[in-house]
């Protein structure tokens, strides 16, 4: 979607938006041809100009009879109002047959150039689409909007932009990583996607299953060894200080297909386990966030990417492995694979770049989507300033996060007859055991979270600024996480 910024409307075919913020109907249609049609149909609309409300109509424009869309923005102040209502353009105009939409903001009060950009921001998250395997797609059901012109923002708006539409790219990556097939985005091919980030100045390192077992990571390779496809460890490292600040660490579960392995889940719905490396592709389209606006911040991506399969050579319930930090796991349940991914990816971490702020990703518990739906990510944290900072975080990008209990009883149900720990404990609290059970591989000091977003990278509905599929859940979130907390 191309996006451009212009004093004053061009001239050819184009629908036409008109956003209205509260009930300022007046200032909207004041001298507008057309006006008196307008009105009517937002009357009959009962249109209050509440975000994301349309009223959509033609009228005469000289000679021409031009579609136009009153849209409602809410409160001026409201960044996330503002995103949805262009989401809501994009959506409704996306197959119109249209191909140039004009949002014409020169009449409202307040901060333009943040009005446009944000309404551009909404409607390119909102225009994403993959139809790469799609060959009979009919002419109607075709995107033709490719332009959204910004009208009347004034100075300020294409440099706020410029940042905003860096974010964009990310979750587009996101996105596209989640939706790919199985067998498109695997372990070695997920890393190959990703080495594009290099072309931003991200530096790229690849660990192979040789290196992983030369470091013993025996968890992560545990899960792994079923699978006819090797495993890697993605590391990804902007660092926009000159060297000057600690790295914050991001880490993501990539289990880029999930079978269970032996303890194999249910046929009906398997499917859907191709996005369980939803916490992986987080990471990496945030670290292309990051990078493509020039942060300046340090941060250390990285990725434990396998798959989890069944076969004559995989993992067994009842299995010990030695991780990486030495300490070992009785496996009793090869389904409840992610924390053995993520247990191996964050020891490596801490001993390489040695971070004193650690937050990791996961698609990890099916109890998590139990206890909050799909309106919150479960936030597990050991420091309440951290907890504080992600949540106001996804609180401002509207990815919502929601603090969940730690503690020693949850701790001591993960505890093992015969190893260290076990890899799960009872039915009870399961999203609390896997956190606890990555807890113990985090270092005394070390400021960590745990993201559990089961129920957020997937969506069976349109949402606010996406539709049905990958939501790319994750990236604005740790954009702004450290645009707030580590940019000096």
């Amino acid at each position: 979607m191309n996006v451009r910024f212009a004093d004053r409307r061009p001239d050819g075919a184009h629908a036409l938006a008109l956003p209205v913020s509260g009930a300022a109907l007046d200032e909207a249609l004041a001298d507008l041809p057309g006006a008196d049609v307008l009105r009517q149909a937002a009357t009959g609309e009962r249109f209050v100009g509440e975000p994301a409300s349309l009223v959509e109509t033609w009228s005469a424009d000289g000679a021409a009879v031009r579609r136009v869309l009153l849209a409602g923005v809410g409160t001026m102040a409201d960044a996330a109002a503002l995103e949805k209502t262009g989401a809501a353009l994009a959506a409704r105009l996306q197959t119109s047959g249209e191909t140039t939409l004009v949002i014409d903001v020169s009449r409202l009060t307040g901060n333009r150039a943040e009005a446009g950009a944000r309404l551009a921001y909404g409607a390119v998250l909102r225009s994403w689409r993959y139809d790469v395997y799609r060959t009979r797609l009919k002419p109607k059901q075709k995107p033709t909007l490719a332009e959204i012109v910004i009208v009347g923002a004034g100075d300020g708006a294409a440099a706020l932009w410029e940042q905003l539409e860096k974010v964009a790219a990310g979750v587009a990556f996101t996105r596209t990583l989640v939706t790919e097939p199985a067998n498109i985005i695997y372990p070695e091919s997920f890393v190959e996607r990703a080495r594009a980030l290099a072309d931003l100045g991200v530096e790229i390192s690849v660990l192979d299953e040789a290196a992983m077992r030369e470091a013993g990571m025996g968890a992560l390779l545990g899960v792994s060894q079923g699978s006819a496809r090797e495993a890697r460890l993605l590391v990804m490292k902007w660092d926009g200080t000159g060297g000057t600040a600690d790295p914050v660490a991001l880490v993501g579960k990539g289990v880029t297909f999930d079978t269970g392995g032996i303890s194999i889940k249910p046929a009906a719905g398997m499917e859907d386990m191709k996005w369980d490396m939803g916490g992986a592709g987080a990471v990496t389209g945030a670290m292309m966030a990051i990078a493509g606006r020039k942060a300046k911040a340090h941060v250390i991506g990285v990725c434990g990417l396998v798959e989890n399969m069944p076969s004559g050579t995989a993992q067994r319930p009842g299995d010990v492995v030695t991780t990486m930090s030495g300490q070992t796991v009785e496996v009793i349940n090869t389904d409840a694979e992610g924390r053995l991914v993520l247990c191996d990816a964050i020891t490596w971490v801490q001993r390489t770049y040695k971070p004193k702020t650690i937050v990791d990703l996961a698609t990890l518990t099916g109890a998590m989507i139990i206890s909050l739906g799909n309106e919150h990510g479960g936030l597990f944290t050991n420091d309440d300033l951290l907890a504080e900072q992600l949540t106001a975080a996804g609180k401002a990008v509207g990815e919502k996060l929601w603090r969940m209990p730690l503690g020693d009883p949850y701790d001591k149900l993960i505890d093992s007859p015969i190893a260290d720990m076990k890899n799960v404990g009872p039915r009870e609290g399961g999203s609390i055991t896997a956190a606890q059970f990555i807890l113990r591989f985090v270092e005394e000091g070390v400021r960590w979270a745990h993201l559990d977003i089961a129920g957020m990278v997937w969506s069976g509905k349109p949402g606010a600024v996406w539709d049905k599929g990958a939501t790319g859940y994750g990236v604005r979130l740790l954009d702004r996480f450290i645009a707030d907390n580590f940019e000096g």
